[in-house]
Order: structure tokens, then C-alpha cells, then sequence
């Protein structure tokens, strides 16, 4: 008798109103959306404490004090970041060696656009001038607040890189306390699937990393595809770094065209190409967007691409990039306890594959 009750998480005597289920969901999404300074960077570090949970247990198994194991296995997520970082550095510093034929080009093209206007419209040249000069000094104030807006962007991610690397080191330290307070939380009965559920939390966090692997490997293939379909120099070097750089919400993607678009137009002395390069990492980006990455990580969570896309709409609505990363692993959790309620089976069939 006393497996059978323990085979659901949740055995409530009266199921929750479609009114009161309703105002929890507004609460918990406010909660969520006021709350996402603290719950951002607590989340990635919960995300990257399952991650590294097998290591350090492996490492603990064979010796080594738990402090220590902790602290190779944050720095070992420290190096793979630090190796993100120079790659874009690498990238940038790359683009400035082709600074002088990109500044050639751009004062070719300037003056060919000048004579074709002159020649086209009869537009006098000290007109375009004036209209130049115009937009660059517009373009100059209004470069001054996006520069202060980068500048406090990077200052807080590097502050919530710091938090979240000492917030997983304190869950990976503390986990048999938040274990046991979980196991609290829950009936006696119901304790064993509550360890169940951590467990499978755990792997599920696994797999949608080993997902994300999937869909950076799919997409390098198809970027290095497309850039050796174009004739481009190294499309298999520019395809992966873009596909790595896309780690970097918006601007990875952006930054990782600068050189494939500027070799390009250096190269073939043409406007095609560069506009090809952006043509393809755009097909690309979508694809990943709307297909692989609802493929490759919903299947592996056992997620259909339907709930998929609407978690990653509604996490960026909620916390913007982050949101889109975090928000498909908190969905799997959802499932991981509707699955054995049945007070929220429709719920497990609404975010499960159809059978």
C-alpha cells in the first residue's frame, strides 16, 4: 500500500481552481520577472552546479577533499569561458589586421556611390558632403550613450559571472543540506520520488547541455556549408567560431561576421559576397532559433518543439536572453512533477511528445 500512494508526487484531496491556478501563474511570473536580478545569475548557477555535480562526486570518490573538488571543477567551467573570451578577443584583434584594406574599400565604395549619385540624381557633391557630415556628427552623439550603455552592460555581466560561479560553488558545497531541506518539503511517502526527481532533474539539466552541443555542432556545419558554397576563405574556421560566438546572445553572431564579411569583400572586390555572408548566417540563426535548437534540446528533455518555442518566447519576454537559455530547463522540471501527479496530467501531456 505504501508504494502505491507513493507513486504520485501530489495527492491532493481537492484540485486547485481554474481561478486560483491562474492568479499563481501571474504571481510566480511577476515574481520571476521583478525578481530576475537575483534569480538570473541563481539560475545559471543552478544549471551549472547539476552540471558539474558527476565531477566533483567522481573526484570526492577518488580522494580528494571536497573543498579542492569543488574548486577544480569551477575553475575547469572558468578556463572553458576564459577560452570563450580570447576567441573573441582573438576575433577582434583578427578584423584590425584587415583594417587597412576595409578603410580602402570603404572610401572606394564612397566615391563610386559619389559619382553615381552625381551622374544618376545630378546631386552636387558638396550637398552629400553636408549630409555626411551631418549623420556623422548625429552618429557621434549618439555614440556617446551607447558606449556608456555597453560599458555598464559588461561591468554587470562580469559582476554576474562572479556571482554565479560563487553561488555554484555554495549549491555544490551546501547540496546535502538543500537535499535534505528538499526531502522536508514533501510527505514522508512521497520521498522517494522526490529523489527520483532530483535525479532526473539532474540528467535533464545533462541532456539539454549535451543538446546545446548538438545544436553548436549542427550549426558550425551548416554556417561552414554555406561559406564554402559562397567561395569564402577558411569557411570552416569562420563557420565554427560563429557558431561558438552565438553563446553570446546578439552581439556573438554580429561580432563573429565582422571578418568572413570584411576577407570577403576584400577578397572578390564585391558587394555580393559580403551580403551573402550575411544572408547565410541569418538563414542560420533561424534555423537554430525556430528548428534545430526545439529539436535537438526538446527531444532530449522529451519536450515537443510546439512548448519548446513558446517557453523560449515567453523566457525572453520574461528575462530577456537568459530567459531563452534557462527557462527550457525549468519547464522540464515542471513535466519531470506533472508526470507523476495526477492532479496535473494534462499539463504532462501538453508539454510531452505526442504518442
Amino acid at each position: 500500500m505504501e508504494i502505491q500512494e507513493s507513486n504520485s508526487l501530489i495527492n491532493e484531496p481537492k484540485s486547485i481552481s481554474f481561478v486560483n491556478g491562474l492568479q499563481i501563474l501571474v504571481l510566480v511570473l511577476l515574481l520571476l520577472y521583478f525578481g530576475k536580478t537575483l534569480f538570473i545569475p541563481l539560475s545559471f548557477a543552478l544549471l551549472i552546479s547539476f552540471i558539474l555535480y558527476p565531477i566533483c562526486k567522481w573526484l570526492e570518490q577518488k580522494g580528494m577533499n571536497k573543498i579542492v573538488a569543488i574548486l577544480v571543477a569551477i575553475l575547469g567551467v572558468t578556463v572553458v569561458f576564459g577560452l570563450i573570451i580570447l576567441l573573441l578577443y582573438s576575433q577582434v584583434m583578427e578584423f584590425t589586421t584587415e583594417w587597412g584594406g576595409f578603410k580602402a574599400k570603404v572610401i572606394e565604395t564612397y566615391n563610386a556611390l559619389n559619382i553615381y549619385l552625381i551622374n544618376t540624381f545630378g546631386i552636387d557633391q558638396g550637398i552629400q558632403l553636408d549630409v555626411f557630415k551631418n549623420y556623422i556628427d548625429i552618429s557621434n552623439f549618439e555614440a556617446i550613450p551607447l558606449i556608456r550603455t555597453v560599458v555598464i552592460s559588461l561591468s554587470e555581466s562580469f559582476f554576474a559571472g562572479i556571482m554565479i560561479l560563487v553561488f555554484s560553488a555554495l549549491i555544490l558545497y551546501y547540496r546535502h543540506l538543500l537535499t535534505s531541506v528538499l526531502y522536508h518539503l514533501f510527505p514522508s511517502k512521497t520521498k522517494n520520488i522526490s529523489y527520483e526527481i532530483l535525479i532526473e532533474t539532474i540528467h535533464a539539466y545533462y541532456n539539454f547541455v549535451k543538446g546545446m552541443a548538438v545544436v553548436y555542432l549542427i550549426v558550425g556545419i551548416l554556417n561552414s556549408i554555406g561559406l564554402l558554397i559562397l567561395g569564402i576563405p577558411h569557411p570552416f574556421l569562420f563557420g565554427f567560431i560563429a557558431s561558438i560566438l552565438t553563446f553570446i546572445p546578439y552581439f556573438g553572431i554580429m561580432i563573429a561576421s565582422l571578418l568572413p564579411i570584411t576577407v570577403s569583400w576584400i577578397e572578390f572586390n564585391s558587394i555580393y559576397y559580403p551580403l551573402g555572408v550575411i544572408v547565410v548566417f541569418s538563414i542560420v540563426q533561424i534555423l537554430e532559433a525556430y528548428v534545430i535548437f526545439p529539436m535537438a534540446v526538446g527531444n532530449r528533455l522529451k519536450i515537443n518543439a510546439l512548448a519548446i518555442i513558446v517557453t523560449i518566447v515567453i523566457g525572453g519576454i520574461l528575462w530577456g536572453a537568459a530567459g531563452m537559455i534557462l527557462f527550457i530547463p525549468f519547464v522540464s522540471f515542471v513535466k519531470l512533477i506533472a508526470d507523476r501527479s495526477p492532479n496535473y496530467k494534462a499539463i504532462s501531456i501538453l508539454l510531452g511528445e505526442d504518442t
